[in-house]
């Protein structure tokens, strides 16, 4: 009963320094000098938690949190002088941190940033950015308000390969693009519906994993990787793989929001993300473009068509369809064709500088308080991350229906059908979702 009642007050404490945080004002932060360290804190140290604290060690790691005691005694042994948490609210009331390193499940990104944010601290987090489209949108907005320095994880951004193919898009190589398929076959996070439940092992915070989710009870088919499957705590393989894979497009194509989005697949089991899904988004013409199509291929949703008579026999990549040929690239090759129409290629110059390496742009723009030298900061990751996720919305609220995008109000609406029968209104509560009182909102 004791132990029941401490973590009673605890956790009044906590969200209660929470709502309190969320209405006040905070200082910016002023630059570092280059050689200074930053005290930083990590929330999550298995799995890509793992990969991302070891991106950061050589800086000053004065707090690491993970709700698997296996995962967190692992990395008190990289930084035997850290403070160890189960509970990140704890770590992020610290008061001497720079800034956080959250590599939570989908569900418990937003939570983690948003305290973080709205104490001021910088934040890198993985993609992607968060669970759903208006999360994304308030971490966006709340890490301008505040000055915040951030990046999101989408590791990729920061390889050579992406560049050059920005570079040649950019340049006209392929004339105008009208035609983008995206596609990832080679990953399957579905479900064949909810997992069965088991007690909770000893090694293992449940509550706490779980957060802000609706009273989930524990299987070992969610952690410490499965719960990519299960909507409650993840979206499928356009989830964890559309932010790495559309971020090439998005990129040279310099795209925003989509005005329209119509997704469909295969039929979902009870909790469970689909085997396989599509979605055809629209994009209005921008500054040096025309208005575009984009398709999202994942799992056994495959452009079959379109890569065959290309030659194309790859699982994943991002494909431009231009006036003047194709070019399709994944993260570290690209082919151009058809292969007459390139015999005598020759790249464009290089307009992109390499990158010093996805966690070192977090870290310098930490310190010299220069936003865009974080080239995935929320401001676009964000945005990358809406797109994303509303094909997951689509697919689950109207389900082959097109939907028109309102991006300023977030407002979905069918493009033919209205009223009471309008499929746009069905998908808009999957915008967001329901959560346990004393989370950030």
């Amino acid at each position: 009963m004791a132990t029941t009642r401490r973590r009673f007050l605890r956790d009044s404490a906590l969200t209660g320094a929470a709502l309190s945080l969320a209405s006040c004002s905070v200082a910016r932060r002023a630059p570092k000098p280059l050689d200074a360290k930053l005290r930083l804190g990590v929330i999550g140290v298995g799995g890509r938690g793992w990969d991302n604290f070891s991106g950061v060690l050589g800086q000053d790691i004065v707090a690491i949190c993970d709700v698997d005691a296996r995962f967190l005694e692992r990395a008190a042994g990289k930084v035997p002088n850290a403070q160890k948490y189960r509970d990140f609210r704890e770590l992020i009331a610290r008061p001497d941190l720079d800034g956080v390193v959250v590599s939570t499940p989908d569900h418990t990104h937003y939570p983690a940033a948003k305290l973080a944010l709205d104490r001021g601290l910088d934040v890198y987090c993985e993609k992607p950015l968060t669970h759903t489209v208006k999360q994304a949108r308030r971490l966006r907005e709340t890490a301008e308000r505040n000055g915040c320095i951030t990046q999101m994880g989408t590791q990729i951004h920061s390889l050579p390969n992406y560049r050059r193919v920005v570079e040649m898009v950019q340049a006209g190589v392929l004339g105008t693009v009208r035609e983008v398929h995206v596609f990832v076959n080679g990953t399957d996070w579905s479900s064949q519906g909810r997992a069965n439940p088991e007690p909770v092992p000893e090694f293992l915070e449940w509550k706490l994993w779980a957060g802000p989710a609706l009273e989930p009870l524990y299987s070992p088919a969610y952690h410490p990787a499965g719960w990519r499957r299960f909507w409650d705590f993840g979206g499928g393989t356009t989830a964890d793989m559309g932010c790495h894979y559309m971020d090439l497009a998005f990129w040279a194509l310099d795209l925003r929001h989509p005005e329209s989005v119509q997704a469909d697949g295969t039929v979902m089991e009870d909790g469970g993300t689909p085997k396989g899904l599509h979605c055809a988004y629209r994009f209005p013409a921008g500054r040096n473009r025309e208005a575009l199509g984009l398709t999202w291929w994942a799992g056994s949703a495959r452009p079959k068509e379109q890569l065959e008579s290309r030659g194309i026999d790859w699982s994943n990549g991002v494909l431009f369809v231009g006036d003047k040929g194709w070019l399709v690239a994944d993260y570290t090759r690209n082919v151009l064709g058809p292969k007459d129409a390139f015999v005598d290629f020759t790249p464009p110059p290089k307009t992109i500088a390499d990158s010093i390496g996805h966690y070192e742009e977090w870290i310098l723009a930490c310190k010299t308080r220069e936003p865009a030298t974080a080239l995935c900061n929320f401001g676009y990751g964000g945005v990358l991350t809406e797109a994303v996720l509303l094909a997951n919305v689509a697919f689950r609220g109207a389900r082959g229906e097109k939907l028109l995008w309102r991006p300023e109000s977030m407002e979905l609406i069918g493009a033919n059908k209205a009223g009471d029968q309008d499929p746009g209104r069905a998908a808009m509560k999957f915008l967001d979702v329901k959560q346990q009182p004393g989370w950030p909102a």
